[in-house]
């Protein structure tokens, strides 16, 4: 045989066998040629939609905070004694009210004799200062009286301080919160003995990440949430901004007064602070759980409908500013595209999808959408 005929033989042959392979393929049914086409043959995956709308959209700085009395002092006995009285626990006291008593009958007996003493030496220099006037006693004799009286003063005043020294009183207006001593106990100077804060108005200090040392002044409106739903949300005012960075965390020290006249905000509670930092208008917003992120980016799915199907298309975008459970879209789709907010870590693209609820806005309270929110029903 020839080498052409052999050529020839062997061009025969490998035309049967692909004749044979396409046969085969075709009598089992042929399969996909792409990923989206094996998508598009895989059944319907039910999702909910949002129809994206241009919207405003708020940027806000949002902090953990914690509750701090705008005054909290431990006041301490500034003599030895024992406690004959001290008032109850959260008694709302005055400026300068007495808060515990010590026996005061020793500092009494020493501040009426030094009284007493003082009375005297002011007679004698009552009745000396004419007779020095007229050169009747000498210079000598009625210095001699003035320091008499000068020493007896003294010692008067520190007789009237010991006595003071006896009553523990209110630094400023607040509440007793602990007391540290009882009624018939001793105690010695520097003893703690009661603790007294002022909770009205009450201070939220938070820390700042140093990225936002440009937006914070004093002036600025806060809004802050408490844990407990009862006491809802309250405003504040910002009324300190620390000028140094905590080399630890990298934040920076804000402080907020905010108002408490029921006084149920209370020390140590924790709060959530938002503060507005820039409004965008006609901004394309999206909530977080339709972010779709892989090694090659960020994606949302979008719909792509037809007359009878609608299709799953993946769409890169890039982020903008986010609030909570919302996030603005910096570029990668536009007003009137149908976002996939449920259902998409369940979808390829080109899947076909089932739409069962399809929304016009993003209601308050994240994903799973609730039932008060405007919603039509997906054809």
């Amino acid at each position: 045989m020839s080498i052409r005929s052999f050529s020839s033989s062997l061009a025969l042959v490998g035309a049967l066998l692909a004749t044979a392979v396409v046969t085969a393929g075709c009598g089992n049914g042929e399969a996909p040629a792409t990923a989206e086409a094996a998508a598009q043959q895989r059944p319907a995956t039910r999702v909910e939609t949002l129809v994206l709308e241009p919207t405003s959209f708020t940027d806000e700085i949002e902090l953990t905070g914690t509750v701090e009395a705008i005054n909290d002092a431990t006041l301490s006995a500034q003599a030895a004694g024992t406690v004959m009285s001290i008032v109850d626990l959260g008694t709302t006291v005055q400026e300068g009210e007495r808060i515990a008593q010590l026996d005061a009958t020793e500092a009494q007996a020493a501040l009426e004799q030094a009284q007493a003493r003082y009375e005297l030496t002011q007679d004698r220099y009552e009745r000396q200062e004419p007779l020095y006037r007229d050169s009747i006693i000498t210079a000598l004799e009625f210095e001699q009286v003035r320091s008499e009286r000068t020493q007896a003063r003294a010692a008067l005043a520190q007789a009237e301080k010991r006595l003071r020294n006896t009553r523990v009183t209110a630094p400023f207006a607040g509440t007793v919160e602990e007391r540290f001593v009882q009624p018939g106990e001793q105690v010695a100077p520097n003893d703690p003995v009661a603790r007294v804060i002022d909770v009205q108005p009450a201070k939220v200090v938070a820390g700042v990440p140093e990225r936002y040392a440009g937006d914070i002044e004093k002036g600025n409106e806060l809004r802050i949430q408490f844990q407990s739903a009862r006491l809802g949300e309250r405003t504040g005012t910002v009324t300190f901004v620390g000028s140094a960075i905590d080399p630890d965390s990298r934040t920076f020290t804000i402080e907020a007064t905010i108002a408490n006249a029921d006084r149920t905000i209370k020390p140590e509670m924790v709060t959530q602070i938002r503060l507005d930092r820039t409004t965008i208008e006609d901004a394309l917003v999206i909530p977080r759980p339709a972010v779709v992120r892989d090694e090659a980016g960020t994606h949302v799915y979008t719909l792509e409908r037809t007359d009878s199907t609608a299709i799953a298309r993946k769409r890169d975008i890039v982020l903008g500013p986010s609030t909570g459970a919302r996030v603005a879209v910096a570029s990668g789709l536009q007003a009137g595209d149908e976002v996939v907010v449920v259902g998409q870590t369940n979808l390829a693209p080109g899947q076909p999808v089932e739409v069962t609820d399809q929304y016009t806005r993003i209601p308050d309270a994240g994903t799973p959408y609730e039932s008060n929110t405007a919603s039509n029903p997906a054809s």
